[in-house]
C-alpha cells in the first residue's frame, strides 16, 4: 500500500518509510502535545526542507568530486552563461545569483584559489574589478554541465509534463509570496528604525 504524507492525496508513489515515519511522528507528537493544533503547515514545510535537501544532495553529486560546492557550483554556471569575455562586476554576479556583498567575496576567493576565476582590472573604473572564468574554469563547467542537466532530469523524471509545469508553478507562487513578504517586512523594520 502506498504511503501518503497526512491529509493528502496519494501520489501514486511512496514517500520513503523514514521520511513517513517522521511525518507521522511529528504529527501525532503535536497531536497529543497541541491537539488543537493544525501542525500540517509544519509538516508541508518539513517535506518542502526534506525535497530541497535531497535535490541538493543529488546535484551536488556532479561538482562535489572537483571540491566544488553547491554556492561556487551555481557562480561558476553564472559566469559561463552571462559573464561578457571581460567578466562581471561583484555587484552583477551578487544580482544573477542573490548572494550577498561578503559571501560573494568568500566564494570568489574560493574559486581564485583554485584557478578557476580571475579577478580582473576593468577598464573603465580601475578601482573596480572583474571576475570571469579561466580557461580551466570555463574547461570544467563545460565538462560537467551535461552531467548536471542530466542529473537534474533524473531527478524530475517522476514527474508528468503536467507535474512538473503545476511544480514549478507553485513554486514561483511561493517564492514570489515569501520574497514580496520579506520585502514589506524589511521596509517595515526599516520605517520603525527611521521612527
Amino acid at each position: 500500500m502506498t504511503q501518503v504524507a497526512p491529509g493528502e492525496k496519494d501520489s501514486g508513489l511512496p514517500l520513503s518509510r523514514d521520511t513517513m515515519t517522521l511525518l507521522n511522528r511529528i504529527e501525532q507528537d503535536w497531536q497529543r502535545m497541541r491537539p488543537e493544533l493544525d501542525a500540517s503547515p509544519m509538516l508541508t514545510g518539513l517535506l518542502l526542507d526534506r525535497l530541497g535537501s535531497a535535490f541538493a544532495r543529488h546535484i551536488e553529486q556532479t561538482y562535489r568530486e572537483e571540491g566544488i560546492n553547491s554556492s561556487n557550483w551555481d557562480l561558476l554556471l553564472t559566469l559561463l552563461r552571462s559573464a561578457p569575455p571581460q567578466g562581471l562586476t561583484h555587484t552583477e554576479l551578487s544580482e544573477l545569483t542573490a548572494i550577498s556583498g561578503p559571501s560573494m567575496t568568500n566564494r570568489v576567493t574560493r574559486l581564485l584559489d583554485k584557478g578557476l576565476v580571475e579577478r580582473v582590472v576593468s577598464a573603465k573604473d580601475r578601482r573596480s574589478a572583474l571576475v570571469r572564468l579561466t580557461p580551466q574554469g570555463r574547461e570544467l563547467v563545460e565538462r560537467l554541465l551535461p552531467q548536471h542537466i542530466e542529473r537534474e532530469q533524473q531527478a524530475l523524471s517522476v514527474l508528468t509534463d503536467e507535474e512538473l509545469r503545476a511544480l514549478t508553478g507553485i513554486a514561483m507562487k511561493l517564492v514570489g509570496h515569501l520574497e514580496v513578504q520579506a520585502l514589506d517586512e524589511e521596509a517595515e523594520a526599516d520605517a520603525k528604525v527611521g521612527s
